[in-house]
C-alpha cells in the first residue's frame, strides 16, 4: 500500500506521522528532540520501522515531507520530496480533521502561533519567536521551580478556587512574582492556576493581538495536553476550545497530507537505513560578498549531501558528492 510520511522537527519535540492514500493515520510518534535533531530524526525512523514490522504492514513510502524549525535539516537527511512551513502544515492537518475550523492556537516548546482559517485556508497568522513567556518551556520551567511534575500541572490548576494573579509577560518577572506569592502564603494550586491564566492572557495580548478570532477554536501543540491551559483559554475568550485527536502531531500530519495530495513520480526518500549512518552538520562563513552568509553543510558517511542557507545560491547550487 502507498503511504506518505510527514516529519515535524521542533526545538523541543519531534513528530512523525505515516498515512495511507485515504489520509488515515497508520502510525504516529511524539518524543523529545533532546537538543539533537539529527539523532531525533534517526530515532524516529527506527521507531517507525519497528512499528511497521510489529503491525505486519506492507507499505511503500511514496512521498516524504518535513516541517518545523529543523525542516531543512530533516529534509536533507531523509531525502524529503517537500519542505513546508509550520503555518501551512498545521492549517492543512487541522482543516482535514476539523473542516469548519476558524482559528488555530498552537503552543509548542519554544514558540507559539495563531492561525486564522477561511474555507480551510490560512488567511492570517502571527508567531511569537523571541520570548519564552507563553510557551511550553515557560510552563516546564515554572513546574520545575515548584517541584511539580508537568503532567500534574493541569489537574492542580483545575483544583484551584482562587487563582493567584501573576505577571506572566516576561519569564524573569514571572518567576520573581511567583516566588513573592509563595512567600506570602499563596497555595500551590492557586499559583499554578494563575500561571495558566497568565500565559493565556499573554498569548491573547501579544500573539493574537488584532486577530479576528473565530469559532471553532482549535488548540494544538504539546501545551494543549494541559487541561489547565484549555480552561484558561476558555475563560479568557468566553468560548469553547476544541482539542482534536492527534493534537500534538498535527504539523507532521499536515505535511503528510500535502505530499499525498501532490505526490512525486518517484520519491527521494533516503530509506530507513539512514538511521544507522554517520550524519554530521557543520557550517562555514562565505567570504564571497558583504553578506558573509553562514553556509550549512551536511555529510552522510563523510560525503557532502547538501549545502544551504546562502542567499545567492553559490554553495547550495554546487554539485555534491552523492
Amino acid at each position: 500500500m502507498k503511504t506518505y510520511l510527514g516529519i515535524d522537527v521542533g526545538s523541543i519535540s519531534t513528530k512523525l506521522v505515516l498515512i495511507n492514500e485515504q489520509g488515515q493515520i497508520l502510525a504516529h510518534f511524539y518524543f523529545r528532540t533532546g537538543g539533537n535533531p539529527i539523532k531525533a530524526i534517526q530515532e524516529g525512523l527506527k521507531k517507525l520501522k519497528n512499528q511497521i514490522e510489529k503491525d505486519n504492514l506492507s507499505v511503500q513510502i511514496s512521498g516524504v515531507a518535513t516541517t518545523g524549525s529543523a525542516r531543512y535539516l530533516a529534509g536533507v537527511i531523509t531525502g524529503a520530496d517537500l519542505i513546508k512551513n509550520e503555518i501551512t502544515a498545521h492549517a492543512k492537518g487541522t482543516s482535514f480533521l476539523v473542516p469548519d475550523a476558524g482559528t488555530i492556537i498552537e503552543i509548542g516548546g519554544q514558540d507559539s502561533k495563531i492561525i486564522i482559517l477561511e474555507n480551510k485556508v490560512a488567511v492570517d497568522f502571527a508567531m511569537n519567536l523571541v520570548c519564552a513567556a507563553g510557551t511550553g518551556s515557560f510552563l516546564d520551567a515554572q513546574a520545575f521551580r515548584l517541584k511539580i511534575p508537568i503532567e500534574e500541572f493541569g489537574r492542580l490548576a483545575l483544583s484551584s478556587k482562587s487563582p493567584t494573579t501573576i505577571g506572566s509577560r516576561c519569564t524573569v518577572f514571572c518567576e520573581s512574582d511567583m516566588i513573592h506569592k509563595q512567600q506570602i502564603g499563596h497555595r500551590v494550586e492557586d499559583i499554578v492556576a494563575g500561571l495558566c491564566q497568565g500565559l493565556a492572557r499573554n498569548f491573547l495580548a501579544n500573539v493574537a493581538k488584532g486577530k479576528n478570532i473565530k469559532e471553532p477554536i482549535v488548540f494544538l501543540g504539546g501545551v494543549s495536553e494541559n487541561i489547565g491551559m484549555r480552561k484558561a483559554f476558555e475563560k479568557a475568550l468566553g468560548q469553547k476550545i476544541l482539542v482534536p485527536e492527534y493534537n500534538t502531531v498535527m504539523g507532521a500530519f499536515g505535511v503528510a497530507l500535502l505530499i499525498k495530495d501532490n505526490p512525486p513520480s518517484q520519491t527521494k526518500f533516503s530509506g530507513f537505513e539512514v538511521s544507522d549512518k554517520d550524519i554530521k552538520c557543520t557550517s562555514f562563513d562565505c567570504k564571497g560578498c558583504p553578506n558573509q552568509c553562514e553556509v550549512i553543510e551536511a555529510r552522510i558517511d563523510g560525503k557532502v549531501i547538501a549545502r544551504w542557507n546562502d542567499r545567492c545560491g553559490k554553495w547550495s547550487n554546487l554539485a555534491v558528492d552523492v
